[in-house]
């Protein structure tokens, strides 16, 4: 059993309470850590620390350059600590030790290169000369937007956490950031890498705690200037109305139901493992799987029969096994939910062509087999609701027409894929699909090079890429007058006669 207290103004800190609670591993449903459980008294702690940090301009005025060294050397240290943060995430977060080693955490060690990279190239001031309406020199300025509340999920605790802490950091914010109390373990030591690596203390805090209070008080508090949320739609829509009372900027990246076309002239070699990865890539609790597999009718037979084939042979067991590819789901709550969703699709008309049930092989752990449904219409709740789990509804199409309109019959507009052997046909169909990020014969493949968000109900602001940097930044235009005196008599006797 190891614990973990909250990271607060550069050291570790209990709760001001003393409470505690436990972290829970997937796998075997059993405690394996002990987590300082904050409450408002923390986040009002972690927020003045933050304060304080900004307004003394300890991070913020120190040169683009050094702040991206310390970018970069926290990334070396993900590193050097690679295996053990993996361990970390596995008995977290239940995802398998090969994701968390080989995608996890070089995701992580990338967006914090990326970020070093752009900022340390960035120009945040730029100036023109200008004669009208009078002569004046025009200064535009990018400034760090201040403190910031950054709260993530616990699918990807690292991953997530690194796309906002990376660019809120090279902006020159403070933040205090809360992660999913099912997941707090590798948040928290990203703190004290950064504080390490050089961050100063107060301008990265992390506060851990199972109590719905601990957002509340971080986003509804005075002192914060800007919110970065990640997680379900729902309470998105309950940080939004938080937000709106004082007037803060937000980001949301909320939840998706995406579709994921595989027309006739496609490579079915590739379209089905693409449709594989796309829905049960860690357990299918990605925000962006592809869990509407929109097939053209002529292909559906032969889809379903090899789709179930191949997943026939998905590896699903302990995390910590290297062979293993699919765990447990994050929590009993969470297999709950797929299971009532799988009832439902059966009861609205759906046919369950594999999975749909708990594996027999195990007598612990929160697993759920790899599910596939065919028959299955646009209209069913198992197509339409997020289930965040291991299911894929099939559904036919004739058309490309058609499949743009099942696709974008949607609440979510998070992401999408074609696939196709005519690329440029897949552009035309990629372009009218309602969705912030679109794959043609890919799925699931992110680069912190290019922005990442959604339309409609899942969210707006981008994350990663220029654009997540701007999202901490204010823009700042700064008029030096240059008037001469005919320009002083026409201008200024609007005023002054």
């Amino acid at each position: 059993m190891q614990s973990f207290e909250l990271f607060i103004d550069g050291a570790w800190r209990p709760a001001a309470t003393g409470e505690t609670y436990e972290s829970i591993n997937p796998a075997n449903e059993e405690a394996w850590a002990v987590i300082s459980a904050g409450g408002t008294a923390d986040v009002n702690a972690a927020v003045a620390a933050a304060r304080r940090s900004f307004d003394s301009g300890v991070w913020r005025n120190k040169p683009a350059s050094e702040r991206a060294a310390i970018l970069r050397k926290m990334a070396e240290m993900l590193v050097d600590r690679q295996d053990e943060i993996a361990l970390y995430e596995v008995q977290d977060s239940g995802g398998t030790f090969r994701k968390a080693n080989m995608a996890d955490i070089p995701a992580s060690m990338q967006t914090l290169t990326y970020y070093a990279d752009l900022i340390e190239g960035f120009v945040a001031e730029t100036e023109d000369a200008e004669f009208v309406p009078v002569e004046s020199r025009n200064l535009v300025i990018k400034q760090p937007i201040g403190v910031v509340a950054a709260i993530t999920p616990w699918n990807f605790p690292l991953a997530a956490a690194t796309w906002k802490v990376a660019p809120a950091l090279a902006a020159g914010c403070s933040i205090v950031l809360k992660p999913s109390p099912l997941t707090p373990v590798s948040t928290l030591i990203l703190a004290e890498i950064a504080f390490a690596c050089g961050v100063p203390a107060g301008v990265l805090n992390v506060i851990a705690g199972p109590s719905d209070e601990l957002g509340a008080a971080l986003v509804s508090h005075p002192d914060i200037d800007k919110i970065a949320f990640t997680g379900s739609s729902k309470v998105g829509q309950a940080v939004m109305r938080i937000a709106a009372d004082r007037l803060k900027p937000v980001t949301l990246e909320l939840g998706g139901k995406s579709a994921n076309i595989i027309l006739e002239d496609a490579n079915l070699d590739g379209a089905i493992r693409g449709a594989l990865f796309a829905t049960f890539f860690h357990s299918g609790q990605i925000c962006q799987s592809g869990t509407r597999l929109l097939v053209h009718r002529s292909l559906v037979a032969e889809v379903s029969a090899r789709l179930v084939e191949e997943a026939k042979k998905i590896a699903v067991g302990d995390p910590m096994d290297i062979m293993n590819t699919f765990g447990p789901l994050i929590s009993e709550r969470q297999r709950g939910t797929v299971e009532r969703y799988v009832a439902l699709a059966r009861e609205e008309g759906a046919t369950c062509l594999l999975g749909g049930k708990r594996p027999e092989a195990f007598d612990k752990g929160y697993y759920y087999e790899p599910t596939i449904f065919g028959d299955v219409t646009n209209q069913m709740k198992a197509a339409r609701e997020e289930i965040f789990g291991p299911v894929v509804c099939i559904i036919p199409f004739d058309t490309d027409d058609e499949a743009i309109a099942i696709a974008n019959d949607s609440l979510y507009g998070l992401a999408g894929a074609v696939w196709t052997a005519d690329v440029e046909r897949g552009l035309a169909l990629a372009r009218r699909i309602d969705a912030g990020t679109v794959w043609v014969n890919d799925y699931h493949l992110l680069n912190p090079k290019y922005p990442f968000g959604g339309f409609k109900q899942s969210g707006f602001g981008r994350e990663l890429s220029h654009e997540g940097l701007a999202i901490f930044q204010q823009t700042k235009h700064i008029h030096v007058g240059q008037p001469t005196d005919s320009d002083t008599k026409i201008y200024f006797n609007l005023v002054i006669d």
